[in-house]
């Protein structure tokens, strides 16, 4: 029996199916016809490729994992029909639950597409299981990880998920500031605490150079010194933190063209950005043997302190137009999910070596 990162990369994909099928979550009413109605209802007389494609892929993933936490912990028989039930059972309620907000339109033909794509997922987790893909991963991640690199693995996988988000700064995962205070003065309006609130005398300024260079590279060090956590070598370390910063690197890319297209890809990759990710580069080689205690400390250090410059910045000026720019159908659930990732992934990350340091030194 192996603990594996599927099961808790499992629990955020059902968290953001979840987000993504009830967005916007609001308005929801009764709406005078029974929430199982769609079950019976005619077939749609028109839907699109990339509709079919969206809920085909949406569940594939969460039926992958499941059947794999199955087959890897050995806890469960018959692993790709129990993911296959699970998942339908999960669109099922998503479904029925559509039926109450008049925005969202439950549909049989998602229903079934939400399984079929459990099905091919957790078809392809039994095919890697028996054609030994799975075993030779364990024999890796044995080689290359320490025993208890289940959450910074699922941290790390996540990671650049969370970099398609825009952001004012790249690499800035976390800038909640601002919306929080936003979001709070909102919630107290026509009330007597209003006054309670601390009010800025400034509004917040854009990052000069020196600083925005330091949250780059400290938004780019921070999954390197994650790995750094649990990996076993020096020369893994390494090719581990050339990767990391790479697709940290492609992420940032890619979330540039889907933002604003892709002749802007590269458009954010400007002179404090490069030298940024150039110390970040410099600073992964210079901390390479460290212990692995000592990388959670630095890792938190590195956490404070990017959030704390970050959080001194407005939110990026371009964001509503993107916003509308995802909101023209198709993406805008997508964006929700990265947006959450965005805004979540540093604290769950700060709060991950707050563990790791609390507990004992963890075994090799």
């Amino acid at each position: 029996m192996h603990k594996t990162a599927a099961w808790p990369l499992a629990l955020a994909a059902i968290c953001l199916i979840v987000y993504a099928s009830l967005y916007p979550f609001s308005d929801w009413r009764d709406q005078g016809i029974s929430p199982f109605r769609f079950l019976t209802a005619p077939l749609p007389q028109y839907w699109t490729g990339f509709d079919v494609g969206a809920n085909l892929l949406g569940y594939a993933p969460l039926g992958f994992l499941l059947a794999l936490s199955a087959l890897r912990s050995r806890r469960v028989s018959w692993a790709v029909t129990v993911a296959v039930l699970a998942c339908g059972l999960l669109s099922l309620a998503m479904e029925t639950l559509q039926s109450y907000l008049p925005s969202r339109i439950p549909s049989n033909v998602d229903l079934l597409l939400n399984t079929l794509g459990a099905w091919l997922g957790a078809c392809f987790a039994w095919a890697l299981e028996k054609t030994g893909v799975v075993d030779r991963w364990g024999r890796f991640r044995a080689r290359w990880f320490a025993q208890d690199a289940r959450g910074a693995l699922v941290l790390l996988l996540l990671w650049p998920l969370a970099l398609l988000f825009p952001a004012s700064v790249p690499m800035g995962l976390g800038q909640v500031f601002e919306r929080l205070e936003a979001a709070l003065a909102d919630v107290l309006t026509d009330t007597p605490f209003l006054q309670w609130m601390p009010v800025r005398d400034v509004e917040l300024q854009p990052l000069v150079p020196i600083a925005e260079l330091i949250c780059v590279a400290l938004g780019a060090l921070i999954p390197c010194l994650l790995g750094y956590c649990v990996i076993r070598t020096v020369w893994q370390r390494a090719a581990f933190s050339t990767a990391a910063i790479a697709v940290g690197i492609a992420a940032s890319a890619l979330s540039a063209a889907l933002s604003y297209g892709p002749d802007h890809a590269w458009a954010w990759l400007d002179m404090p950005v490069q030298a940024g990710i150039g110390l970040a580069a410099v600073l992964a080689l210079l901390l390479l043997a460290v212990p692995r205690r000592a990388a959670a400390a630095l890792a938190l250090l590195a956490l404070a302190i990017h959030l704390g410059l970050l959080n001194q910045a407005p939110a990026d000026p371009y964001f509503a137009q993107t916003l509308q720019t995802w909101e023209q159908g198709r993406f805008i659930r997508f964006h929700g999910v990265v947006q959450w990732l965005g805004w979540l992934w540093p604290y769950a990350a700060l709060l991950y070596v707050l563990v790791r340091l609390s507990g004992r030194e963890p075994r090799p």
